[in-house]
């Protein structure tokens, strides 16, 4: 996940910062995948903002720092950090409902492994009735090998399971977009024709100046 101008709002244990008029939840650093590109491998955050956390927050530590901001400046409120949100999908509904009861936007930036690592639950249709807005999920790559060599996930058949992820969202009415990552080993035009097929929006990220420096040395 890429973080630019970035201001921190809790120096300790970071549960929320702020960037690009949105507030963003960092829920876990804990991830089922470990891309070669990714920021968690070269830094514990960016601009010198330390994301790490000693322990993951409760359900209740996040609305409990949350009711004590103006939340009705923000665009989006977006799950999104150093790790993938839907490995806690419980607090990403409970705060989801609690965020939509205050007439909020929210977001949810994912991996897309959210059915294999919830296997028992339909996690679209949970997503679906906290009231989710939108999807915001990592393609990566425009085939399943080289998603598997670049983003090197815990599960079998991540590949998969993501586009099955973009598709159900899109079906079931969630705003849903694709990003990639731009790097050498990436082709960008490949994967704009995937985000096309699936009928999603479509965005390129940049690498963070971190991975940037690691993967070129």
């Amino acid at each position: 996940m890429i973080i630019r101008n970035v201001r921190i709002l809790i120096c300790m244990n970071t549960i929320y910062y702020e960037a690009h008029n949105n507030l963003y939840l960092n829920l876990t650093n804990r991830c089922s995948a470990d891309c070669i590109f990714c920021i968690r491998n070269f830094a514990d955050g960016v601009y010198g903002y330390n994301l790490r956390l000693s322990k993951e927050p409760s359900t209740e530590e996040i609305i409990e720092a949350l009711e004590g901001l103006d939340l009705s400046k923000y665009r989006e409120i977006v799950f999104t950090g150093l790790g993938e949100p839907t490995l806690r999908l419980d607090v990403v509904l409970a705060v989801t409902r609690w965020l939509k009861n205050q007439g909020l936007r929210v977001r949810l930036d994912t991996n897309g492994h959210a059915a294999l690592i919830n296997p028992k639950l339909d996690v679209i249709a949970e997503l679906k009735k906290a009231g989710l807005d939108s999807v915001s999920v990592s393609l990566n790559a425009e085939s399943e090998e080289k998603y598997n060599k670049l983003c090197r996930p815990v599960h079998k058949n991540a590949y998969r399971a993501m586009l099955d992820f973009v598709r159900g969202a899109k079906e079931a009415g969630i705003s849903t977009r694709v990003t990639v990552v731009k790097i050498p080993e990436i082709d960008v035009e490949k994967c704009r024709k995937v985000s096309e097929e699936l009928g999603s929006d479509f965005h390129i990220r940049l690498l963070s100046e971190a991975a940037s420096q690691e993967i070129r040395e």
